[in-house]
């Protein structure tokens, strides 16, 4: 019985903020909302409002100066920057645990980030100002499977929902890897790596005409609706194989 009763306690959800399944659901909610008034012809002229400023305010200097900043939400960078912290802690952890978070996380952002761009078939803005050279009203609707994969995969933004992901699990593990050396992380850095990055990410690829202003805010829903998900997972008391009892330590709660 108290075995039982301590892997119950191992496998308790952690806690998120704000807590409680409701959040989930209204970031499901509202992503599902936002696609059916895509589906249904609604918001475009929010989304060409925003598209056709940006086209008319941007200078070269600033342009740059975006392009620069939305490499902070390149997805292939951020996985393995999540999976070198890992590595690192597990290591000085003696521990395979940390390793655990990037892996799940490629895994579910795999899963779908991508899917949903081929499922719901969008152009970028650009595509009306280079190949496939559509008109200006052809780049606005989703479901264009007519077209090459390659040129309709702008809903939701893959940039804004990795740089939510993957922001959030440098910070998980950045903090108790400082710890094993014996530094701490302010709580204000903690929530500007988690808050900053994406935000601007959000900014840029809509100032730079990569995405539509609601691609942007869809790939913020999908990425905060994963990013609790991960969040709640204990990874401290996950059952691991017997033949890794030596590398099972925890690190969520380390030291």
């Amino acid at each position: 019985m108290r075995e039982t009763t301590e892997v119950r306690d191992k496998l308790r959800l952690r806690p998120v903020r704000p807590a409680g399944w409701w959040f989930d659901g209204l970031l499901l909610a509202a992503l599902v909302g936002l696609t059916v008034a895509l589906a249904t012809g609604h918001l475009f002229g929010l989304d060409r409002a925003v598209a056709d400023w940006s086209d008319t305010h941007r200078p070269t200097v600033a342009e740059w100066a975006a392009r620069i900043l939305n490499l902070l939400g390149q997805g292939t960078p951020l996985t393995l920057l999540a999976a070198g912290l890992g590595v690192s802690l597990a290591v000085r952890l003696h521990s395979v645990r940390p390793v655990l978070p990037p892996v799940v996380a490629f895994v579910l952002t795999y899963l779908t980030i991508g899917p949903l761009k081929v499922w719901t078939a969008r152009p970028a803005p650009s595509a009306s100002a280079k190949e496939p050279f559509l008109s200006p009203e052809r780049t606005l609707p989703l479901f264009q499977h007519e077209l090459p994969v390659r040129f309709a995969q702008s809903y939701p933004s893959g940039h804004v929902a990795n740089a939510i992901v993957w922001y959030g699990l440098l910070a998980l593990l950045l903090a108790p890897l400082l710890r094993t050396f014996g530094r701490t992380v302010p709580p204000p850095l903690v929530t500007a790596i988690r808050v900053v990055p994406p935000l601007v990410v959000l900014c840029t690829t809509c100032y730079l005409g990569w995405h539509w202003l609601t691609d942007s805010v869809a790939g913020l829903l999908l990425g905060l609706l994963l990013d609790r998900l991960l969040h709640r997972v204990p990874w401290d008391g996950l059952p691991l194989p017997e033949r890794l009892r030596n590398w099972d330590r925890p690190f969520t709660s380390y030291p």
